[in-house]
């Protein structure tokens, strides 16, 4: 089940979608972006509010990993988070939604902060240096968006919420908010000691899901990883911690799910 878990959102079969039609909104820009941190580029997507070319605002700003599986069919392997159809149907929507793509079969390595004795990996540290150093700074200077950490978030699923926790705790000056989607922390155990370890400031806050059909121990560890924070001092309305009952660890979960921590986390 662990094994499934990893592998359920690591390949982009987009070469399947050549001859499909994109089902991304006109809202969403995709372009790639050199990583030096990882040695690579990245693929990178932007979805904009439907206002931002008029309003003249400035916008929050989620950062959010796999973005091959938020905005369209052509680039899942296993199906869309359908942000973009959420968002558009969102009248009042300020947030800008910045999504990298996963690096195919160096997806374990760029989103695990430890490396695995049997999987591998280890190399968290390299992909967030990739966020703060290198695309946030791009996404600062080319798009209108607010400053500060208020006004900064970090989302994931499976991986990509083990990574997206890493990243709030060992940046908070940089990511106030963290969405946390069935997150793997069996994989990276070393994560408890480091919360053990870490100050962790007030106004941090922190969106947990899982499903109780994800794995026998994705519903402890999750538990225990929220009992945790609170023990650390963090004030039980900064968190918000939800089991749904018959939830997989999948993108139909995760999309159906999105909007409510998409609320929470904006609205705080």
């Amino acid at each position: 089940m662990k094994l499934r878990c990893i592998l359920s959102i690591f390949f982009t079969f987009s070469f399947l979608g050549i001859y499909a039609q994109s089902t991304a909104s006109e809202q969403v820009i995709r372009f790639e972006l050199d990583a030096p941190q990882l040695q690579s580029k990245k693929g990178i997507w932007v979805y904009l509010p439907k206002n931002y070319e008029n309003s003249g605002k400035t916008y929050s700003v989620i950062y959010m990993h796999d973005a091959q599986n938020l905005f369209d069919n052509t680039t899942s392997y296993v199906g869309e988070w359908e942000i973009d159809e959420y968002l558009d149907s969102v009248s009042d929507d300020e947030t800008i939604i910045v999504g990298i793509e996963h690096g195919n079969e160096k997806r374990i390595d760029e989103l695990t902060p430890y490396e695995h004795e049997k999987y591998g990996g280890g190399k968290g540290d390299q992909y967030i240096d990739f966020i703060i150093k290198t695309l946030k700074p791009y996404i600062e200077k080319d798009y209108r968006v607010k400053a500060g950490a208020q006004n900064t978030a970090v989302f994931g699923s499976s991986l990509g919420g083990l990574i997206s926790l890493y990243a709030i705790i060992k940046h908070p000056d940089v990511f106030g908010a963290a969405g946390i989607f069935s997150p793997a922390l069996w994989i990276n155990p070393e994560i408890y000691r480091l919360v053990e370890q870490s100050e962790i400031p007030s106004t941090s806050r922190f969106y947990f899901l899982t499903g109780s059909d994800e794995g026998e121990s994705m519903v402890p560890d999750q538990e225990r990883m929220v009992t945790l924070l609170k023990v650390k001092g963090v004030d039980e309305k900064r968190i918000f911690d939800k089991v749904i009952d018959g939830g997989k660890h999948n993108e139909a979960f995760w999309s159906d799910q999105f909007p409510d921590a998409y609320k929470w986390i904006v609205k705080q």
